[in-house]
């Protein structure tokens, strides 16, 4: 947990103008060398989109500090756009409490809310995936698990990791949550972001800034079109994935912004 005075010196400065939702020359579908950008299209990857809007996001807002759940804070903020985006507020809130803890720990990083509220979008549609819904605590409920990582599919092989403690399955891992960890990478990213004494990838809280730690941990500038993309290629090394958080991240920028 943040304390008062750290809190609010994060606020201020994150909490400005807005950065860029996606860098303003990204364009979706491809991760290349920091040293050029990324190219209009590839043999291997025709039919991806052009490049989205340049839309900045809703700024968060300063304040002083917090009693209870930390992500409280910004329910000022969250609750009436929460209503806008489609997005549950106590998701909105930990996605940006979580851009404003990790702007603190990786300041060179750059992650946006609403590079973590696309992700959560399309990962478990906000913690609502599989008939869950989030608590006042952001917790989800039933616990939302993906399929096992058995190799069949198309998906990957990984078998058990942590004996079915997260995931209840001790022959294949499976992914764990509103942001959907698997359980080993749940183990070296893991952090309790509400202060309630809990490491769980089930609470929003928690698996938001664990997201932010894992796109983070990679090195990459988030603020730079090929340090966004390889960011969101390791959550998920797929293309089509990072053209659908590339267009939400967008769209949820654009909406937070419009009047």
């Amino acid at each position: 947990m943040l304390a008062g005075t750290l809190m609010l010196s994060l606020l201020s400065v994150a909490g400005t103008a807005g950065a860029y939702v996606v860098p303003r020359t990204a364009r979706p579908g491809v991760a290349t060398s920091a040293s050029s950008g990324p190219p209009d299209a590839l043999p291997s990857d025709q039919g991806h989109p052009p490049a989205g809007p340049s839309a900045t996001a809703s700024p968060l807002p300063e304040i002083t500090g917090t009693v209870g759940r930390p992500a409280d804070a910004l329910a000022a903020w969250a609750v009436p756009l929460a209503v806008r985006l489609g997005i549950p507020s106590v998701a909105l809130q930990a996605y940006g409490y979580a851009e404003l803890s990790i702007a603190h720990a990786s300041p060179t990083c750059r992650l946006n809310w609403t590079t973590l509220a696309a992700i959560g979008k399309i990962e478990s549609d906000h913690g609502r995936g599989n008939g869950a819904k989030l608590t006042v605590n952001g917790k989800a409920l039933p616990t939302i698990l993906g399929v096992p990582l058995d190799g069949t599919g198309g998906r990957d092989s990984i078998p058990d990791t942590d004996a079915g403690e997260l995931d209840g399955d001790q022959t294949w891992d499976r992914a764990v949550g509103p942001m959907q960890f698997i359980p080993s990478s749940w183990k070296q990213h893991a952090v309790d972001a509400d202060g309630d004494g809990v490491k769980d990838p089930n609470d929003i809280d928690d698996a938001a800034f664990a997201a932010a730690a894992y796109l983070c941990a990679s090195g990459h500038d988030l603020g730079t079109p090929d340090g966004w993309y390889s960011a969101i290629l390791t959550y998920n090394a797929v293309r089509a994935y990072a053209r659908d958080v590339y267009a939400a991240a967008n769209d949820y920028g654009a909406r937070s912004r419009a009047a």
